[in-house]
């Protein structure tokens, strides 16, 4: 279990502008403890963005933070001081220097500044948010092409590794640990009836034919921020995952968190179909933002990365429904098993229009 969160104790290690005043709950991640706090009065307010880090699933945050300063001491040098500072994260450093705050309780803190003017979306309000999103994933994957050895650190083992995860669902539904797996049986059997797509991207990766690079590894639409004013992509967040993978992960888990019709933990997950519009602008988005960059057979195989991570990410909610909710955050019984059976509705939607969104990949590939 773990300790009650002081965040305003947490923030008064960090340089901060001023004292802090407040701290809020802000956004809703699966993931870390995440609070808007707020520094001065009147004309000299400053803000920050406040975090503790989740040590189950990050057990060393260390390495997790000298990862982060790795990536944003990069896209700072690439951008310029003018560009970074709305276009790229800011952490902010603790008064003796180093990127992140430990407790008294052994948990882990950091601060970025906040980007004012900025928000994300858990869902698109029209096709331009996915393809903002898009070319904002593709170009943090470019700028981050020529990072200097060594290579960035796995912050999560075996991340993408869909072959693996399906042996966790495996094991999570032999073992039964809270008494779920009659009533999820049904997605249990549907998910053991796709294990083919697990080894789909993998295979191609030991041939040669995909190479590795730095991707970001976890494309929620969420994971951009968007000018409030113009709707333009801002700056990529949630650098926790960074790491060396496909761009193809990227790809994929952005189409199944953006290109479905409804939420992703929608109870009637029935609706959850593919927007063709929607998927049409993220193929669009990675092929803009990664040029050539992207190879032939990376476009092509646009629609497989979307079934692959929607499979990944459906049979990922499923393990932990089955293993009693112990990785992500829920908020109502049954909360990851209705996201499992919607991420399943729109894998089995992604393949009865595979032909036409295979078609819309060409006309990305091809340009106006």
């Amino acid at each position: 279990m773990r300790s009650t969160a002081d965040p305003l104790g947490a923030a008064r290690g960090f340089d901060l502008a001023a004292e802090p005043a407040a701290a809020a709950p802000l956004g809703n991640g699966h993931i870390h403890d995440t609070y808007l706090v707020t520094c001065g009065a009147g004309s000299a307010v400053h803000r920050y963005v406040l975090q503790r880090l989740n040590r189950a699933v990050f057990p060393d945050p260390d390495l997790l933070m000298a990862n982060v300063a790795r990536v944003l001491a990069h896209l700072h040098a690439k951008l310029g001081p003018e560009r970074a500072a709305r276009e790229a994260l800011s952490l902010v450093p603790a008064r003796d220097g180093s990127p992140s705050v430990r407790d008294g309780e052994g948990e882990t803190w950091r601060a970025y500044r906040y980007v004012a003017g900025a928000s994300s979306h858990d869902e698109p309000r029209t096709p331009r948010d996915a393809y903002q999103a898009a070319r904002a994933f593709a170009t943090f994957a470019r700028l981050l092409g020529d990072l200097p050895a060594p290579p960035l650190a796995e912050t999560i083992r075996g991340f993408h590794d869909t072959t693996a995860r399906l042996a966790a669902l495996e094991r999570a539904a032999a073992a039964d640990r809270a008494g779920r797996a009659a009533d999820a049986r049904r997605e249990i059997d549907f998910a053991l009836a796709s294990g083919g797509l697990a080894d789909a991207l993998s295979s191609l990766q030991r041939r040669g034919l995909l190479a590795a690079r730095v991707v970001h590894n976890d494309t929620k639409l969420n994971n951009v921020l968007l000018d409030d004013a113009t709707g333009r992509a801002v700056c990529v967040i949630d650098l926790d995952t960074v790491m060396p993978g496909l761009v193809l992960h990227d790809v994929g888990d952005l189409v199944r968190s953006a290109a479905g019709a409804a939420a992703e933990d929608d109870p009637d997950h029935r609706r959850h179909v593919v927007v063709p519009e929607r998927f049409a602008a993220i193929a669009r988005g990675f092929v803009d933002g990664l040029g050539d960059q992207l190879s032939t057979l990376e476009r092509s195989s646009l629609v497989l990365a979307a079934r692959v991570m929607t499979f990944e990410c459906g049979i990922r909610f499923l393990a932990d429904h089955l293993d009693g909710d112990r990785y992500f955050r829920v908020h109502r019984p049954g909360h990851n098993l209705d996201r499992c059976r919607t991420q399943f509705a729109l894998l089995r939607s992604l393949g009865e229009r595979e032909e036409e969104l295979q078609r819309l990949v060409e006309g990305a590939a091809e340009g106006p």
